[in-house]
């Protein structure tokens, strides 16, 4: 089914914390999300030019959002998650032209 009323937000965080960022996510909106697991690679200038400890086991947390919830899930996510904090986490999105398997609250409640 074609979209434009979806975007994937993923968020980049230490291992351990993806949980907390799908919480945050969750208060914004969001109704889920897919946890994976990854392995950071950085040079060694990176590191001394961020001045911070850069952890290489990593937790990637992918949501199909509605574009309207996007930017506050982004903004609660920077805000709770950011790279100052000690899930060092970033996050971004990328448009979703189309999608299959997502039901829609009001079709879900009907279902049950």
């Amino acid at each position: 089914m074609k979209t434009n009323n979806h975007e994937v937000i993923f968020a980049i965080v230490n291992a351990g914390f993806a949980e907390d960022v799908m919480e945050v996510a969750r208060e914004q909106g969001a109704r889920g999300g897919t946890i994976l697991s990854g392995r950071g690679v950085a040079r060694e200038d990176a590191l001394a030019f961020f001045g911070i400890p850069l952890h290489s086991e990593k937790e990637i947390l992918m949501m199909v959002v509605e574009k309207s919830i996007k930017n506050s899930i982004l903004n609660a996510i920077y805000k709770e998650m950011g790279m100052g904090k000690p899930a060092q986490g970033i996050a971004f999105t990328l448009p979703v032209s189309d999608v299959a398997g997502l039901v829609k609250e009001h079709e879900q409640g009907e279902k049950e």
